[in-house]
């Protein structure tokens, strides 16, 4: 527990100046960037679903710098990941609103309460939060994007491959999608605990 206190009862670590908060930003957000590109399918969902663990330095940041940051971290990496976009933004987008979901709500928390079951507390709500608005994002944002390139009834097929008994999106979503989501961040949220011990005095400057 006493990983995350040290936060808290470090002078230092509430002596932030801007010069270390943009450049641990700056640094989280590059390697959420290089995230992206290693990216994999898994069992269970359709494949164009892919696992990556992009979202992990956006908690990281929420804790390391306040939710703000972890927010900053989801927008730059999808800006700088436009260029290669193959959505015309789309998925950039909703990748940012899933992002700052999952970061805002964690980082919030533990800013409020700067202890190890605080870190669990947030980290745990943001992945509720961006597991539960993966639905609404999906369903009116991405969605609707694919539709534009194929119709409804081949992207239902894909999820009738692994569960033949699902007929409509909302189903494939809240079946497939939505755990999924929350298996992601949940991954990102076990990562976090086990490194964050030693990457905290590095990113407050302690070192």
């Amino acid at each position: 527990m006493s990983d995350f206190t040290s936060d808290v009862q470090n002078p230092s670590a509430l002596s932030h100046t801007r010069t270390r908060y943009l450049t641990v930003t700056a640094l989280l957000s590059a390697v959420a960037f290089i995230l992206q590109f290693f990216e994999f399918p898994i069992p269970l969902v359709p494949p164009f679903i892919k696992m990556d663990f992009s979202d992990l330095p956006e908690l990281i940041g929420a804790f390391a710098m306040g939710p703000v940051c972890g927010v900053l971290i989801a927008l730059i990496k999808n800006l700088i990941h436009l260029p290669l976009s193959q959505s015309g933004g789309v998925g950039e987008m909703c990748n940012f609103f899933l992002g700052a979901a999952f970061a805002l709500p964690a980082g919030l928390v533990y800013k409020f309460n700067k202890t190890k079951n605080g870190a669990i507390a947030g980290a745990a709500a943001g992945a509720l939060s961006m597991a539960v608005l993966s639905f609404p994002i999906n369903y009116f944002i991405t969605y609707p994007f694919y539709e534009l390139m194929m119709p409804r009834e081949v992207i239902i097929a894909a999820y009738q491959e692994i569960l033949p008994s699902v007929n409509t999106l909302a189903q494939c979503l809240l079946i497939f999608n939505l755990p999924f989501t929350l298996f992601k961040a949940v991954c990102s949220v076990v990562i976090t605990m086990l490194i964050y011990k030693k990457l905290s005095p590095i990113l407050h400057g302690n070192v």
